[in-house]
């Protein structure tokens, strides 16, 4: 059965979301910033990462708890590496931190070729694949992960909830070759925490084999799911793996504790790891045929979907559909369901909510 949405002007969208975040003690300059993410997550059809979720995360595990400190100063650990920094972040709202860290990688790859920065003591950035698709946009070929702000993903053949979601997330400036950047963006985890609060608000199941009940029994039910189990068996709890060692290397901490109650003298903040590649650092010049670069690309992925393969789906397809849906609407979509959580939030700022009944419906 399709879905009904609401289209939601981006400024309206914008204007609520950042009144959000400057209630809850944030600077001007972070709000706008949550409020723009918020933004283009939407514009691209990522509901499980949308401001909904934001404020959530943020109730849960950020200002209200501790988390994260509006205001935080970034500091730049000096180190002797040029194309590389790391940071402390003292707590700082991810989106912030992370789009500093998009921009401070493409200055250093400009320069170098390919720039990195490690990030330690931040509070979560979400939508991972916003950033380097960002990127893409612009011409870069960009990489990030992070580890989760909760442990909710149980280990392979175990028991107990000690690894988080922990994206990887890759965008590639594929648009000149294909109309659209590829986008590489997923969790580990079969589902993302916010699909499963997605579908509990939609009042939809989960996927099978995605999550575990209280006591580790299987369920389709996001009313009864507590813990994730990671895509692919042991391939996607590698790849979650991977978040958790590279953050130790930057300074993270025990994932188990992270946004729980803590030892003194213990941290349990996420870390993020992004790095771009400027695409002139990586051409051997020496293409087949005489192609040129984006000639390359395009006849690789031309190749990939020939042979019957047509019809097959491309990593970040999906994400320029759902912005040429917004285009098309001239505005944000929401559901029924979302415009009532909007509203319920707009409530508790004193702000003015959202008249559904005076909201154009788009059902495309």
């Amino acid at each position: 059965m399709k879905e009904e949405f609401y289209i939601v002007q981006e400024s309206e969208h914008n204007s609520l979301v950042s009144k959000a975040y400057q209630k809850r003690g944030f600077t001007e300059s972070e709000s706008n910033d949550a409020a723009r993410f918020c933004s283009f997550a939407s514009t691209h059809g990522v509901r499980t990462h949308n401001a909904l979720k934001a404020i959530h995360l943020d109730e849960l595990f950020g200002s209200g708890n501790n988390g994260c400190t509006p205001g935080a100063e970034i500091e730049v650990i000096e180190k002797n590496f040029e194309a590389s920094e790391i940071w402390n972040c003292n707590k700082k709202l991810g989106q912030s931190v992370a789009y500093q860290a998009i921009e401070r990688c493409i200055e250093l790859a400009d320069k170098y070729g390919v720039g990195q920065v490690s990030v330690d003591n931040a509070f979560h950035y979400l939508w991972g694949g916003g950033y380097v698709l960002d990127a893409a946009n612009r011409g870069y070929i960009a990489y990030t992960n992070c580890t989760a702000g909760l442990a909710e993903v149980v280990p392979f053949m175990g028991k107990h909830p000690t690894l988080g979601t922990n994206p990887h997330s890759w965008g590639f400036p594929t648009t000149d070759s294909i109309g659209f950047p590829i986008v590489i963006d997923w969790a580990t985890s079969v589902v993302a925490m916010g699909r499963v609060q997605q579908l509990k608000r939609e009042g939809q199941p989960l996927p099978k084999n995605a999550a575990v009940d209280e006591n580790g029994d299987p369920t389709t039910d996001p009313e009864k799911a507590a813990y994730l189990v990671p895509f692919g068996a042991h391939k996607g709890y590698g790849m979650a793996l991977i978040n958790e060692i590279l953050a130790s290397f930057i300074g993270g901490s025990l994932p188990t504790l992270r946004s729980r109650e803590i030892p003194e003298g213990e941290k349990r903040t996420p870390s993020f790891y992004f790095q771009v590649i400027h695409p002139d650092a990586v051409s051997s010049e020496a293409f087949a045929c005489g192609r040129n670069q984006q000639e390359n690309v395009r006849a690789v992925i031309e190749d990939i979907k020939g042979h019957g393969n047509e019809n097959i789906f491309l990593p970040g397809q999906d994400f320029a559909e759902a912005a040429a849906r917004t285009k098309e609407a001239g505005g944000l979509l929401f559901s029924a369901a979302e415009i009532a959580e909007f509203n319920h939030l707009a409530e508790q700022i004193s702000a003015n909510p959202w008249d559904i009944q005076a909201l154009p419906k788009f059902d495309k």
